[in-house]
């Protein structure tokens, strides 16, 4: 039997190594792959960027050179704005043991508020540990360790398995973020990957968020119409 003095003195541990995270800078790959029922399979890929501080992850979609801008051009065009989440930034903020949504559109110069209540709307879970860490800590340490060498110094892959749906975590300890992050099912019918790099660190000035005090605040209820 474990000791209770042991036992709190590893769960602080782990505690204050997840408190002490580093600054990370990441461009990040998604790629999806589905087989559908009629025989079609469907693949999609885009990328992101990411700077992890204390209380703040901003991630922006990396838009391609053939749509970046049609947006704004709409816009002078005369077309009535809409609110697109995907392309804009996204701005998580922790404080005071709460956390804060906004969408962040530059051409505007507005922020936009997110509610709880419209969380799900935007494709948010709500939690601060997935945005932060992208997959949350206490899922990581309870998922396996595999037998799967791993070419990144610090880092180990850790596997689950159940009903034939598996996740691969390819975990940087010093880092704390996941490298690659692989899913699917044995069948073929669905695999997704996460591929992490990280990025030369931005100057703290350079950090996004420093740069909003002049916007305007917008409601997300604004653009339901």
């Amino acid at each position: 039997m474990k000791s209770p003095l042991l036992f709190l003195a590893t769960t602080l541990l782990c505690a204050l190594a997840r408190a002490a995270a580093p600054d990370l800078d990441l461009h990040i790959n998604y790629y999806s792959r589905v087989l559908t029922p009629e025989g079609v399979t469907r693949e999609s890929r885009y990328a992101e960027t990411m700077s992890r501080r204390p209380g703040h992850v901003w991630s922006a979609r990396v838009m391609p050179k053939q749509v970046a801008g049609r947006d704004e051009a709409d816009h002078k065009a005369g077309q009535h704005k809409h609110f697109n989440h995907a392309v804009l930034p996204r701005h998580v903020i922790w404080e005071n043991q709460q956390l804060r949504l906004e969408y962040v559109d530059a051409h505007e110069q507005q922020v936009i508020a997110i509610p709880p209540s419209e969380y799900e709307n935007v494709n948010f879970d709500g939690s601060w540990s997935n945005s932060f860490y992208l997959l949350d800590p206490k899922l990581v340490e309870a998922m396996p360790l595999s037998p799967r060498a791993s070419a990144t110094a610090g880092a180990r892959w850790r596997q689950a398995e159940r009903n034939g749906v598996f996740q691969r975590v390819l975990w940087d300890e010093l880092k704390q973020i996941p490298l690659i992050i692989e899913s699917g099912d044995k069948a073929g019918t669905f695999y997704r990957r996460v591929e992490v790099k990280p990025m030369a660190p931005r100057a703290a000035a350079a950090a996004p968020w420093s740069k909003l005090a002049a916007y305007g605040q917008k409601e997300y209820a604004d653009f339901l119409d």
